[in-house]
C-alpha cells in the first residue's frame, strides 16, 4: 500500500519499491481495498528485502511499515539511507469474516494514505 501511494502521490520525486522480510503472495483483501480507491496493485509481485541488499541497491529513504512487534526484524540498509519507521497493523494477520478483514484493511489503507500524503507534502518540496 505504501509503495503504491508513494508512487501515486509523489512519483515524480521518488520511485518507491516494496519488499518484505519474508515475501509471499499479494493479500487479496489489500488488493481489493486499494482497488476501491482507484489503485490497481493486482499485478504487483512480492519481493525480498534481501534481494535489494544483495544487489547493493541504494535508497535515499527506507520506510518500514511493519507493526512495532516486527520492527526488530527489519534489516539495516548500508550506505547513507534515511530510515523511517511507520508502524501500522499487520494486514497479513487479519482475523474475522471477509467483511471484517476488508473493513480493517480500509482503516489501515486510509492511515497509510494519510501518512504518505503528509510525508510527501513535507518532503517533496525539499528534495
Amino acid at each position: 500500500m505504501a509503495e503504491a501511494f508513494l508512487n501515486h502521490v509523489c512519483g515524480e520525486q521518488f520511485s518507491a519499491q516494496s519488499a518484505g522480510i519474508e515475501p509471499g503472495k499479494l493479500n487479496p483483501v489489500v488488493v481489493e481495498a486499494m482497488r476501491e480507491v482507484g489503485i490497481d496493485i493486482s499485478r504487483n509481485q512480492t519481493k525480498s528485502v534481501q534481494s535489494f541488499i544483495d544487489a547493493k541497491t541504494h535508497f535515499d529513504y527506507v520506510i518500514t511499515v511493519c507493526d512495532e512487534t516486527s520492527a526488530e526484524r527489519c534489516p539495516v540498509f548500508p550506505g547513507r539511507t534515511k530510515s523511517l519507521c511507520w508502524s501500522f497493523p499487520d494486514l497479513s494477520a487479519l482475523d474475522g469474516t471477509p467483511q471484517e478483514k476488508l473493513a480493517k484493511a480500509r482503516e489501515v489503507r486510509d492511515m497509510i494514505r494519510a501518512k504518505v500524503q503528509t510525508w510527501c507534502d513535507s518532503t517533496c518540496g525539499t528534495v
